[in-house]
């Protein structure tokens, strides 16, 4: 489309004169049913870098995600990067958005001024958050070493950045980062405080990256199952169990038969039920278990056995 046109569209919608808002924001949701979707895209890209109102570009990250084209990177990442727009909730959300739209694009050229938004430490925490995230998300390894080090960082004044960045490394798959996420594990080993949100990430991350027959690991996550948290407890049975090493269901059993907390014992239980079937269910049943665990154990049987009937 020529550039008048583009003007043209715009000044119908009109973000040249935003006396009403709602009706600018409905005039370009009306779009829809102008123009096909190459000439669509156009106009959103075209009006992206054309609106600061934090509603209209709202809007417009929303339609242009919908249709996940190439070109509009470029407006999505100047959108992202704008020095020049206020530092309110509104715009922070406005970034946020971009941010996840730029994500669901997959292109590697974004990763590195994610990584620079990333890294600033006087950015908006949501921002860092929300650039964590979209590394993980569009997948590219060069982002793993910088990721790394968010994690490892402990002057990192957001602990929410570190886990988000924890989360990217799952995602990433990449198992240079088993050995960081290790070390970070067996340092703050019994710590009750701000870091169990974190060690509850890197747990899960540590199951998802799925490392067999990895002594190191195996073994942090086994001291993970005497911590004061029931959840960080949890999440080490559940990455035991995908562990697939020989000691899990030895290793998951001590949590059903010594640890006081029930929820524990159930989720150990169920751990347990999907490593080595039915029988645990009925020597849960039949053995000097609390009812709660028992109540749970004969739900499953009843389960188990409609599934084999079907």
């Amino acid at each position: 489309m020529e550039n008048e046109y583009l003007k043209t569209i715009a000044q119908e919608c009109g973000l040249y004169d935003l006396q009403d808002v709602n009706s600018a924001v409905q005039k370009i949701l009306a779009l829809d049913e102008r123009f096909e979707k190459d000439n669509l895209v156009e106009i959103y890209n075209y009006c992206l870098s054309l609106s600061q109102n934090p509603d209209i570009l709202m809007t417009l990250i929303q339609c242009v995600d919908r249709f996940r084209d190439k070109s509009s990177l470029s407006p999505l990442l100047d959108l992202f990067l704008m020095k020049n727009i206020p530092n309110d909730e509104k715009y922070v959300n406005v970034r946020v958005m971009c941010a996840k739209a730029i994500a669901n694009l997959k292109d590697t050229s974004a990763v590195t001024p994610l990584l620079y938004c990333l890294n600033n430490k006087d950015e908006n925490y949501k921002i860092r958050l929300a650039c964590a995230d979209a590394l993980g998300r569009i997948g590219d390894r060069y982002a793993v070493a910088p990721l790394i080090a968010v994690v490892k960082d402990e002057n990192e004044k957001s602990v929410y950045v570190r886990e988000t960045a924890v989360s990217a490394l799952a995602m990433l798959g990449d198992l240079s980062a088993v050995e960081p996420l290790v070390g970070i594990l067996e340092a703050q080993k019994g710590i009750w405080d701000r870091f169990t949100f974190l060690k509850e990430r890197i747990i899960e991350a540590l199951g998802k990256l799925r490392i067999d027959n990895n002594d190191r690991v195996f073994n942090a996550l086994k001291n993970s199952l005497v911590d004061e948290s029931p959840q960080i407890r949890i999440n080490a049975i559940e990455a035991i169990m995908e562990s697939e090493n020989p000691r899990a269901v030895e290793t998951i059993r001590t949590c059903l038969t010594e640890d006081e907390d029930e929820e524990v014992k159930k989720n150990a239980l169920i751990a347990l039920y999907n490593l080595v079937g039915r029988e645990i269910l009925d020597e849960v049943v039949s053995g000097n278990f609390s009812d709660n665990l028992k109540m749970e154990a004969v739900s499953m049987i009843s389960e188990y056995e409609e599934d084999t009937d079907e």
